[in-house]
């Protein structure tokens, strides 16, 4: 009785169907699998409540989809077209986030195909190398020597080439990426992407830029442009 009434109304003998039983089977699956892949990501990343809630989510909601796809090749066709649809308009995610979400869609996929010993040991193999590898330092520390330099210098101060023996000497690297007027058009804003040689010289290259700029704001941030990169 339980199985008719989930039973679909365009399902025919020459069609497999899906027990109750199987179904829950495969979603609690997929939900276990979904919270342990969030809960892995959270080590020692720093992420959203709404980014967590969709990862541990998002495992059963391709397992559901899998299912009911049930080796239908024009369902699929149909399933591929409304994925292919979707625009989702949030700010773009970083590559560790994306690939976070192709490890839940592929245990996804293996709970929806009955693969549930394979979903749970991809789950434990990668969710612990997500962790080893959120521990280990893979580039942090050149990471944090690629900074962005602003320099407010006068109007009246050619500023073509006259931080470039400063620069040379604390950086590997630099760029003038972007020249604005601010100020009513008194002042020039100068913005670099440098490559720091040593980061605990930060405030000597500061203190020597301020003796050429009048000593006018300068700020030094983290670079603006590795956010959108993956």
């Amino acid at each position: 009785m339980l199985n008719t009434l989930f039973s679909g109304i365009f399902d025919t003998t020459a069609a497999a169907t899906i027990s109750v039983q199987t179904f829950l089977l495969c979603v609690g699956a997929s939900l276990l699998i979904g919270l342990a892949l969030a809960l892995a990501y959270r080590f020692r990343n720093r992420t959203t409540k709404s980014f967590t809630m969709t990862l541990a989510l998002l495992p059963a909601v391709v397992c559901v989809v899998i299912m009911m796809v049930n080796g239908n090749i024009g369902t699929g066709v149909a399933v591929a077209g409304t994925f292919g649809l979707i625009r989702f308009r949030s700010a773009p995610g970083t590559a560790k986030e994306i690939a976070s979400i192709f490890l839940a869609m592929a245990a996804g996929l293996m709970t929806g195909m009955g693969y549930l010993g394979y979903a749970f040991l991809f789950t434990l193999i990668f969710g612990l190398l997500m962790m080893v590898y959120s521990g280990l330092d893979l580039g942090s520390k050149h990471e944090a020597r690629y900074r962005t330099l602003h320099i407010t210098v006068p109007e009246d101060l050619d500023y073509t080439g006259v931080f470039a023996d400063l620069l040379a000497r604390y950086t590997t690297e630099n760029t003038l990426t972007q020249v604005k007027t601010t100020n009513m058009g008194s002042l020039f804003r100068l913005t670099y992407n440098i490559t720091l040689k040593d980061a605990g010289l930060e405030k000597e290259m500061i203190d020597e830029l301020r003796k050429r700029n009048g000593n006018l704001e300068i700020s030094l941030s983290l670079q603006e442009n590795m956010a959108s990169e993956l």
